[in-house]
């Protein structure tokens, strides 16, 4: 799929494979949603999900502004969002563990109460900040050509990829996605696993709102909207089933690609902005179905 829409918007446009292009749109924007799509892998690696992840980028983002406009608290700012967002993840997790509550229904529900908050924090308007040494984070170019936007995505997925493919936590997320029978048996300390993945999901998620808010110097209850659904079906394009076991971060850039790349090419196209949301349903679940391996399931629901 990534291929053949690429070959197409090459075909269809002088400037798509330029590597101004390539870098500074598919690339740049891409990084928010990788982020995001990153954080949703470990919880369906194990067969939950989590559905707060856009109201952990939201309210992540606006505690982010708060802290710098109003508490003048500079660079101390972003480790205490991102580890708002840790607290958001662990909280799901416990919820989730502890009181048996289907996973969905858990991040459903905290999902509700963080666009709560970020929409009492800001009255429901955007909020700002100045302060272009920490805007540098996310807006600057450390190394010439490279964006630290594109940089702090790639080295998260790397970072990611390594936990899923060489830590026991990556290990036990595979195994409790495959049969948690089997790894209760083991002795493993099941809850503890099935935690950590939320915890993570909240860290990359207040990643992102930390970096989405520093970029555009700003913050609003719908700072995210709509990243939920396309991080979700990014997972699932990149071949991480949604009954777990199967898949990983590594496959996740994949199907963060294909979006990336449909949305580039519809603007190149000049493409209507509803019309683009129709076309990229259609291909989310046109490239789905074309992912599935129809032998290995018996039955759909």
């Amino acid at each position: 799929m990534l291929f053949f829409l690429s070959v197409l918007f090459a075909v269809g446009t002088r400037e798509f494979l330029t590597v101004q292009n390539l870098i500074n749109n598919v690339a740049k924007n891409s990084a928010f949603l990788l982020l995001v799509a990153l954080a949703g892998t470990f919880p369906i690696l194990q067969q939950s999900i989590d559905l707060s992840v856009e109201s952990i980028v939201t309210l992540t983002g606006v505690l982010t502004v708060v802290l710098i406009s109003e508490y003048q608290l500079g660079l101390l700012a972003i480790p205490i969002a991102i580890g708002a967002g840790m607290l958001a993840g662990l909280v799901n997790g416990v919820v989730f563990t502890k009181l048996k509550v289907p996973s969905f229904l858990v991040t459903l529900g905290t999902l509700s109460v963080m666009m709560g908050v970020a929409l009492i924090v800001t009255g429901g308007s955007t909020i700002t900040f100045r302060n272009q040494a920490i805007r540098n984070i996310a807006t600057g170019t450390w190394i010439p050509g490279i964006p630290n936007l594109v940089m702090w995505g790639l080295l998260i997925y790397g970072a990611t990829v390594f936990l899923a493919w060489r830590t026991k936590f990556g290990r036990y997320c595979f195994a409790l996605g495959e049969n948690e029978r089997v790894v209760e048996l083991a002795g493993a300390k099941v809850d503890r696993y099935k935690i950590y993945p939320f915890v993570l999901s909240g860290l990359l998620c207040g990643t992102a709102g930390v970096l989405l808010t520093l970029r555009i110097s700003s913050a609003s209850p719908n700072i995210a909207g709509g990243m939920m659904l396309p991080s979700i079906a990014a997972i699932v394009m990149g071949g991480t089933a949604l009954t777990g076991g199967v898949g990983g971060p590594h496959r996740t850039i994949l199907g963060v690609l294909v979006i990336a790349v449909l949305q580039n090419g519809m603007n190149l196209l000049s493409i209507n902005p509803f019309v683009q949301e129709i076309i990229l349903g259609v291909v989310v679940v046109s490239a789905v179905a074309m992912s599935i391996d129809r032998e290995k399931i018996d039955v759909v629901k």
